[in-house]
């Protein structure tokens, strides 16, 4: 019984090593959504997704310079971690060198 826990913890060990490894690998972007009044989202992500006037669109590292306004939709923000969803009513969106900046409420 101490065996199985001892490998399983091996196991769960490689897991999260190969897990940090990939992060460290992956190419990153820093997020941040918020308003006047709040803070949604501020921290390292792999990719945002949202909805203008031309339809549905994905941002992830290394994208150009670019600004929009955004239609009401649900953003989707991915990190290692999670991904997170946070519904707007409509809002700007900067993405420049790396750092994406959704302003809402405005």
């Amino acid at each position: 019984m101490i065996e199985e826990k001892t490998e399983s913890a091996k196991v769960i060990e490689e897991a999260k090593q190969k897990q940090v490894e990939a992060a460290s690998t992956t190419p990153t972007m820093h997020i941040k959504v918020y308003s006047p009044f709040k803070v949604y989202f501020d921290e390292i992500g792999e990719s945002i997704s949202a909805i203008n006037a031309t339809g549905p669109f994905d941002i992830l590292p290394r994208h150009h310079n670019f600004m929009t306004l955004l239609s009401p939709c649900e953003i989707i923000i991915r990190s290692f971690k999670r991904e997170e969803k946070i519904r707007i009513s409509g809002g700007l969106m900067h993405v420049k060198a790396d750092r994406v900046t959704v302003f809402l409420d405005i």
